[in-house]
């Protein structure tokens, strides 16, 4: 028991695990090193490279860099702000601790942004938070349904109708609109076809102009 409680409480201690970083997901960054990158994928290279080799200094400046933009990703999916805080701690956790997976094939921004993805929809599917049932064929978009896709549409009832969303169809707007995966990506995210996603998909944007049109 003792020993428990001594691992326990290391966990929460910066001093004695380079992996826990307080959450401050309203701090403003004051002093962010100015990097000059030809690709991408190479991002705060320096810090990433200093980070695998257990720079524990680094690894809170890229904590720092990347917290706030990691707790609004989980605040989409789970809605809830101690879950999303759970999340992205957890998420920072794996990263750092397997932070030699990483090998530039994307950013590390996009990368970090994959497990905190992977684990709220864990998460979701722990609280048994599914896909809406839909039928076996494709969906599409009637005449009228892209007619009112073409119209304006205020920003902020687009973000109140996605939080007004069930669950399932909530997933499938944030990956596809606000992340940016295409379908052959959420179907790998999701564990489903790409068929399905892009059903899925369509008729999630059609509840989602239906709640749009009321607000």
């Amino acid at each position: 028991m003792g020993c428990t409680l001594y691992l326990f409480f290391n966990f929460f201690c910066p001093k004695c695990n380079p992996f826990f970083f307080p959450l401050s997901f309203n701090s403003t960054i004051r002093h962010q090193p100015n990097y000059v990158e030809t690709d991408i994928r190479f991002t705060h290279q320096s810090l990433v490279e200093r980070s695998k080799a257990g720079h524990s200094s680094s690894q809170y400046e890229l904590y720092s860099l990347y917290v706030d933009a990691m707790y609004n990703v989980g605040l989409r999916f789970l809605g809830n702000k101690e879950d999303a805080e759970d999340i992205v701690q957890d998420s920072f956790v794996d990263a750092f601790r397997n932070l030699e997976r990483f090998k530039y094939e994307s950013s590390f921004g996009a990368w970090l942004k994959r497990i905190v993805i992977n684990k709220s929809i864990n998460h979701l599917k722990a609280k048994r938070i599914d896909l809406v049932p839909m039928e076996q064929h494709a969906f599409h978009l009637s005449q009228e349904e892209e007619t009112m896709e073409n119209e304006a549409v205020d920003i902020k009832k687009v973000k109140q109708g996605i939080a007004q969303l069930p669950d399932g169809y909530k997933q499938i707007i944030n990956l596809y609109l606000v992340e940016g995966y295409d379908h052959v990506e959420i179907a790998e995210i999701l564990d489903i076809t790409t068929s399905t996603s892009k059903s899925q998909y369509h008729r999630a944007k059609r509840k989602l102009l239906e709640i749009v049109k009321e607000l």
